[in-house]
């Protein structure tokens, strides 16, 4: 195997260790950088922020195996590119993923463009996932991103975002490995982050709580708790339309609920803190079933709430995305040459793999599941995928 110069994110985690390790082991030249990607003490608990035990974790990871190590600053471009677009798509009532931003706009766009000026073949990062390439044309090699051989760590939604271009120059170490044993990796090294507990909270912010932290940004401001029952009218007009794609058209629509669709229950400190299908946070009580959230209105500061989890309000069968705006993996792939293919779909982390069929229709490209599904939310991401080969994703509309 040709052995290459590789940039390792070095996180201050277990995966990121063992990652490092094992291209150490081939015999590659590495380097170990530490992205310290937020420190504003106005908008985290820095009490809380984990930054600077993980840049140490991840400096005597670097130490132990004999490797270069220095830590990068991006929190500028964090906080221009993830932090700053999160408050104006929370403000607007959507949900965004800072995850898959993150990977897309921090590392493996800023960071690799520090590693390739750094000399480096590749960047090396500890993701649950696979690159392999198809190589039935040597003038133009493809590159396929699958879903890592742990089921339950499989990061592949995240890097949803990437494309051919990136994954000419990432490796992913770990890809074909389980959890237990990258563990057992660092354990037999002597791994100081063997035992570390894996992270949780905003990327790269820390054990932030979501609500906590946008309330550093967006105010606090009170609002009504409204609940639509389940039988009320605005799921029974429906649509008559005969036409298939008009069909999709209604069944990809979000319901405009008003106030006088139901009944006031409660108040709330701001229709921006919460997402479709939430059910934590309202402290409303008195109910047989769960409450959860099925609709926001940020500008009449309102939310909709429907009891249960099989309430009409939470379940669809169609999203959509614009088509101009979806990004294809593999752009051997298009609308058109796989518009036939037995595809599935996730709309978010760790959810099985959903049976669909796509449908172009003026400009957006409808997403149709075999089955209703639970929470479809704007801002969110759909991932789609060709057996374990994720090609394509958009932002749910």
């Amino acid at each position: 195997m040709k052995k290459n110069k590789v940039v390792v994110a070095l996180s201050g985690g277990v995966d990121s260790s063992v990652a490092a390790y094992l291209l150490k082991e081939q015999g590659h030249e590495l380097i170990g950088l530490f992205m310290k990607n937020w420190h504003d003490e106005n908008v985290t608990i820095s009490d809380e922020c984990p930054w600077l035990d993980d840049s140490n974790d991840a400096m005597l990871v670097a130490e132990k195996l004999k490797i270069p190590f220095q830590t990068v600053d991006l929190s500028k471009e964090y906080k221009e590119r993830i932090i700053d677009y999160m408050f104006d798509e929370y403000s607007k009532g959507n949900t965004p993923n800072p995850d898959i931003l993150c990977n897309r706009e921090i590392k493996f766009d800023v960071f690799m463009d520090i590693a390739i000026s750094l000399g480096a073949d590749y960047v090396a990062t500890g993701h649950y996932s696979k690159i392999t390439t198809n190589n039935s044309d040597v003038n133009n090699i493809k590159y396929e991103l699958h879903s890592g051989l742990d089921e339950t760590k499989d990061q592949s939604y995240f890097l949803c975002q990437l494309n051919q271009k990136h994954l000419d120059k990432i490796l992913f170490p770990i890809g074909n490995l389980k959890k237990t044993e990258v563990r057992e990796i660092a354990k037999k090294n002597n791994l100081i982050t063997a035992e570390k507990k894996d992270s949780q909270g905003l990327c790269f912010v820390g054990k932030v709580s979501l609500p906590d932290f946008l309330q550093q940004k967006l105010k606090k401001k009170t609002g009504n708790v409204i609940q639509i029952l389940s039988n009320s009218k605005v799921f029974k007009e429906g649509f008559h339309e005969t036409d298939y794609n008009e069909r999709l058209l209604a069944l990809s629509s979000h319901t405009d609920y008003k106030s006088l669709d139901g009944k006031i229950i409660g108040k709330h400190e701001g229709a921006h803190y919460f997402t479709i299908g939430q059910r934590k946070g309202l402290a409303i009580g008195g109910f047989n079933e769960p409450l959860f959230i099925i609709g926001t209105n940020t500008e009449t500061n309102e939310i909709f709430v429907g009891e249960g989890k099989d309430h009409p309000g939470l379940l669809k069968k169609v999203l959509k995305v614009k088509f101009s705006e979806i990004n294809w993996v593999n752009d051997q792939y298009n609308y058109y040459n796989c518009n036939d293919l037995y595809l599935n779909a996730r709309i978010r982390y760790r959810q099985k793999l959903q049976k669909i069929s796509i449908h172009k229709y003026l400009d957006f490209l409808y997403v149709e599941f075999e089955e209703l599904q639970s929470a479809i939310t704007p801002g969110q991401f759909v991932a789609i995928y060709d057996n374990t080969q994720l090609i394509a994703s958009g932002v749910i509309c």
